[in-house]
């Protein structure tokens, strides 16, 4: 019996960044294997577009006839449907997944074409590019600039058996672009300045590489599922962040960034793990507020449900494969810590391979803030320390005589001599010392003969019992020292840690703000401020300090300034760090000083460059204009000669065009002047573009040699007519100079978004890479020293004018040799200056 349940084929898509990173090829070549092998392979529809490379590709291959499809009086081809299912292959070929059928075609698009083939059990081999993908539409229009009208929603792709990712670098596909291998060659400097410029494929090889590592993340999660794997694959470095809604979540948030961004490929997620109950713990816009700065730093929110925190977030972890867990440091006490663990404490337990960083913050160091200002033994510590002394050796006694048939008098005096000991621990010297002679007491009381007496009867019992007092009080002694050595140790090492974030800041070119908010964190106080000797604040942090009179504290930085903090008095154990502090910020003082007069320095020694620069450019650019005027009138004034009306007007011609070569190094003089005094007004109004470019090109010698094409679709731009005459013109004329006599220059527009770009392209010897910007430096004629004329500014007039315009002018290769200035400029349509052109 026929089994009428045919089995569905199985679809193998080739993704790509781009168009001509071998897509195509790749799927002819893949169809050549398998037909080698003898699987019966045919073309369905494969658009090589006239790549000569791609159609040698095809082969031997059987090629299905298209279908013709007459659609407003023209005919297209498309792939016939029907006769790929009669002729039913083992394997079909099919480009281009995201095409839309002409409208009389069976399906409207051809990705629902590759759904029927593969419903009929015929294994599909396609292709696509990553801007095709619905999802991520705007995101490539963002970047391009271009919308993609045809597209393929993200399932279809996802659910591929196989996906392949064909991959160029962009240097190596723009290369491709510029011999020709892509597309025609009167397409190829659109393309190289709009789609294909390198910074646009970087960005659609990251979408392509990220989107297909998430698929690949899918299938890692699907195989570790049906295997029952629950142990962590870091494949990639994957970061949980456990926040809890408290002030240091935004801290433990731009840590795990930070963390993420300092590993390649790494990722993060926030979690918050709400009770089962259903009782709100965190307000709901303090959620949001977490929620949109998680996004808003590349991180993803989530929220799940959890009785016990520790066990939810561990449960996540695993679950999205996580590599390592950040947790805030508990802000309780240690006390409770030991009696009850906390979040972190079982996290860190029972984590197993997942690494757990325990990330410290304002909150957890609450208590110890102040190191520098608290005493060396808190008032509850010795509130604790004298209650244990007092009540500790009756409690103690009670026990005791309550078995006494379980100890004698020497294990007594050694559970006295302890419990000293625990109050000196506790709460230092004074209540030890109240513990010795309490337990004294007791001990000759209760337990030394005649008993309930305060009196001893034996002489070495009354030794015994002074004995054990020194020694209660010796002992108690040396752990109340070094209890405080222990303190003492610890401001040490504050302090040592304050120095050399001193030092380490330092080195590393510190700000003076950074320095008083480390002040104020050290000492706890609530402001400080740089305050000169005549009262003017030059820089301040947190509370204001009105004058140096209201300071709490304050320290001489140099003989013009002070610093002083608010808040506190200190100690004088403090004024040693203090100093330091004072002596950084003249050191910052100093640099800063040190850099304001290198920097003014600078500018002196750049003014100086530029008169120099132009002295001599001057010396020789306008005095050859000059003379030849000068020779050329004489001539004309000379009586003696009798000059024919064609020497005359050769000799006019001379004096014209000298006239108009002083004329443009004035303008240009003029204007790099204004440029660099910031004295340029763009009056920007709508601009049509063909006739300024026309009327730039007027006034050039050589202008013949010119050919321009502007594009409809960038016949108005938003710019300054007269400015932009004048760039066009400098473009322009700088290509005629530098491009063979026999060579032609263009001048063309297209749009690319809601931008015109106007490029000048030049087949002359061109620029090495690492001296392109210098073309934009006033007084620089790369390699036109022999022949050169005018002093090198056309170039950064013509930069300074763009940019007065708001737009941007740079520069790249020609492909086949030479230099193409591109100008970017608004078209119509753009806001400008708070208005609608």
């Amino acid at each position: 019996m026929r089994n009428e349940a045919r089995q569905r084929g199985i679809l193998r898509v080739y993704l790509g960044a781009s168009p001509g990173v071998g897509k195509t090829f790749a799927m002819l070549d893949e169809g050549q294997r398998r037909a080698a092998r003898g699987t019966d392979v045919v073309i369905g529809y494969v658009e090589t577009h006239g790549r000569v490379h791609t159609e040698e590709q095809i082969g031997e291959l059987e090629v299905i006839p298209r279908r013709s499809i007459e659609h407003k009086g023209t005919v297209h081809q498309e792939m016939d449907l029907d006769a790929v299912l009669v002729r039913h292959p083992e394997v079909v070929l099919v480009d281009e997944l995201a095409h839309t059928n002409i409208p009389g075609a069976q399906n409207e698009k051809r990705w629902q074409d590759v759904e029927a083939l593969l419903d009929a059990g015929i294994c599909v081999i396609t292709t696509v590019n990553i801007q095709h993908l619905e999802s991520l539409n705007d995101v490539v229009e963002s970047i391009t600039g271009i919308r993609q009208q045809e597209t393929v929603p993200d399932k279809v792709v996802r659910q591929a058996d196989a996906i392949e990712l064909t991959d160029m670098s962009p240097q190596a596909l723009r290369r491709r672009m510029a011999h020709g291998n892509i597309y025609a060659p009167d397409k190829v400097d659109a393309a190289l300045s709009q789609f294909f410029r390198e910074g646009n494929l970087t960005a659609l090889r990251e979408l392509a590489l990220l989107w297909l590592a998430d698929r690949v993340d899918e299938g890692l999660d699907r195989y570790r599922d049906q295997h029952g794997i629950d142990s962590t694959w870091a494949a990639r470095e994957r970061i949980v962040v456990a926040v809890t809604g408290g002030p240091e979540s935004e801290v433990l948030l731009r840590r795990a960034a930070r963390i993420a961004s300092r590993i390649g490929g790494g990722e993060w997620l926030a979690l918050y793990v709400t009770r089962g109950d259903g009782l709100v713990q965190m307000d709901p816009a303090r959620l949001h507020k977490l929620h949109v700065m998680t996004e808003d730093m590349g991180g993803t929110f989530h929220t799940v449900v959890g009785d016990d925190p520790a066990t939810a977030i561990l449960e996540f972890a695993k679950a999205e494969n996580a590599t390592q867990v950040l947790i805030g440091a508990s802000r309780r006490g240690r006390i409770s810590t030991l009696a009850n663990p906390g979040i972190g404490e079982i996290v860190i337990s029972e984590s197993g391979d997942i690494d757990v960083h325990i990330v410290t913050h304002d909150q957890a160091r609450r208590k110890h803030r102040n190191i520098r200002g608290t005493p060396e033994l808190s008032r509850r510590r010795l509130a604790y320390g004298y209650a244990m002394g007092a009540l500790g050796p009756l409690v103690l006694s009670a026990l005791l005589l309550a078995t006494p048939d379980f100890h004698g008098l020497p294990t007594e005096s050694m559970l006295y001599m302890a419990l000293v000991v625990a109050t000196a621990i506790t709460g230092g010297l004074r209540p030890a010392i109240v513990s010795a002679f309490v337990s004294g007491f007791a001990l000759n009381f209760f337990f030394t003969p005649p008993f309930h007496r305060l009196t001893v009867a034996s002489g070495e019992n009354a030794f015994a019992l002074v004995l054990f007092v020194i020694v209660a009080i010796a002992v108690s002694s040396v752990v109340d020292l070094a209890a405080r050595r222990t303190v003492q140790a610890e401001k040490a090492s504050a302090e040592a840690d304050a120095l050399t974030v001193l030092s380490h800041s330092l080195l590393h070119a510190g700000d003076m703000r950074t320095l008083l908010a480390s002040a104020c964190e050290l000492f706890g106080m609530r402001g400080a401020a740089i305050i000169g000797t005549d009262g003017e604040i030059t820089i301040g942090y947190g509370a204001p300090i009105p004058n140096l009179d209201a300071a709490d504290v304050s320290v001489k930085v140099d003989d013009e300034s002070h610093l002083a903090l608010i808040g506190r008095s200190l100690a004088a154990a403090d004024q040693r760090l203090l100093k330091a502090y004072a002596a950084h910020a003249s050191v910052l003082g100093e640099r800063r000083r040190a850099m304001k007069a290198s920097s003014e320095r600078r500018v002196l020694e750049e003014t100086d460059r530029t008169r120099t620069a132009l002295l001599a450019a001057v010396s020789h650019d306008l005095r050859s204009p000059l003379a030849a005027v000068k020779a050329a009138v004489s001539s004309l004034r000379n009586d003696q000669i009798a000059w024919s009306p064609e020497d005359e007007e050769t000799l006019l011609a001379t004096v014209e065009e000298g006239a108009d070569r002083l004329d443009d190094l004035v303008a240009n003089l003029l204007d790099m002047s204004r440029l660099q005094m910031g004295a340029i007004n763009a009056h920007v109004d709508e601009v049509e573009l063909e006739a300024t470019i026309q009327t730039a090109l007027s006034s050039l010698v050589g202008r013949e040699r010119v050919d321009t094409d502007v594009a409809d679709d960038a016949a108005l731009v938003v710019a300054d007519a007269g400015l932009l005459e004048r760039v066009v013109a400098n473009l322009a004329g700088n290509a005629l100079a530098y491009a063979s006599a026999d060579s032609r220059v263009r001048v063309d527009a297209s749009a690319a978004g809601t931008r015109a770009l106007i490029r000048v392209i030049d087949t002359g010897p061109g620029v090495p890479l690492d001296q392109r910007e210098r073309l934009f430096e006033p007084f620089q004629r790369l390699g036109d020293v022999p022949r050169g004329e005018g002093i090198g500014l056309g170039l950064a007039v013509a930069r300074g004018l763009t940019e007065a315009m708001g737009g941007t002018l740079t520069v790249e290769d020609t492909p086949g040799g030479g230099l193409t200035f591109v100008l970017d400029l608004p078209l119509t349509g753009t806001v400008l200056d708070g208005g609608q052109t």
